[in-house]
């Protein structure tokens, strides 16, 4: 055997083994979704369920509004996706496509704010929020996040792979800016749109200690905070329950993402190669 073939093979074992470790928790909380308390608090029982049993997914049901508090989590997420993505389009359009007076240095601080901690503009955000009424509304978890400057960096790299001359024939026709972007950016970038959307409404989707702030009644939860619930810190954890609202809460992402992987790949790899 080549020691080309040998390496190929070592290389082969060792991401087949990391794979299954970043799988390991997933499959964990989906065998234990159908387990009893019992068996779930049992230390020697094994992976797979003796019995397997939705006594878990029924308690859900009994327990929580777990249907609006999935809508609610779905709402908040495309309110977030689709604001951050408008906003993201129109601003890496005026920053590829228009000249003006300070330009560069409005970008330079623009990307910056990625660098800022959520701890640091957490607490303006909340008292913001709670000033304009809208604590404990699904609003309010959303308002603070209808703009990403990941999103707007991410895609001003694939506009500036645009050739300007198509832009230009339309100048010259002068067709209306926003007919431009809709008309000819727009399909061109749609691939990059697709996968950063994705990416931010997973994100939001995930999103936790943010809708902890804000959100104070149970039929307002998200997802993330239904998990919290059963979840105890001194104990007493209804360890399938929990896991069952575990794989409902990824269960939708992990699909979307499954189903547009190779999306999403491709955009950060285009992103840090153009421009």
């Amino acid at each position: 055997m080549k020691i080309r073939d040998r390496q190929n093979i070592l290389w082969h074992i060792t991401f087949i083994v990391l794979v299954l470790l970043f799988l390991y928790p997933i499959i964990y909380a989906f065998f234990t979704s159908f387990k009893t308390l019992p068996e779930a608090l049992n230390s020697t029982t094994k992976l797979l369920p003796k019995e397997p049993t939705t006594e878990a997914y029924s308690n859900i049901l009994s327990k929580i509004p777990i249907v609006r508090i999935t809508i609610n989590t779905f709402v908040i997420a495309t309110i977030v996706t689709v604001f951050k993505v408008i906003t993201g389009v129109l601003a890496s359009y005026s920053f590829v496509f228009f000249e003006f007076k300070g330009k560069k240095a409005m970008y330079f601080v623009l990307i910056s704010t990625i660098f800022i901690p959520f701890t640091v503009t957490m607490i303006p955000n909340f008292i913001t929020i709670s000033n304009i009424g809208l604590r404990d509304q699904i609003l309010g978890v959303a308002l603070p996040q209808l703009a990403d400057a990941t999103g707007i960096f991410l895609l001003r790299q694939h506009m500036r792979g645009i050739p300007k001359s198509l832009l230009e024939v339309a100048k010259l026709e002068k067709t209306p800016h926003l007919k431009i972007l809709r008309t000819i950016v727009v399909p061109i970038i749609k691939p990059a749109i697709l996968s950063i959307g994705i990416i931010f409404f997973i994100n939001s989707w995930n999103e936790f200690v943010w809708p902890s702030l804000i959100l104070k009644s149970q039929e307002n939860y998200t997802l993330s905070l239904a998990l919290q619930m059963f979840v105890s810190s001194e104990g007493g954890t209804d360890i399938p329950v929990a896991m069952a609202i575990s794989v409902l809460t990824m269960a939708l992402p992990l699909a979307i993402f499954a189903f547009c992987q190779k999306h999403i790949i491709n955009t950060f790899a285009q992103s840090g190669i153009k421009g």
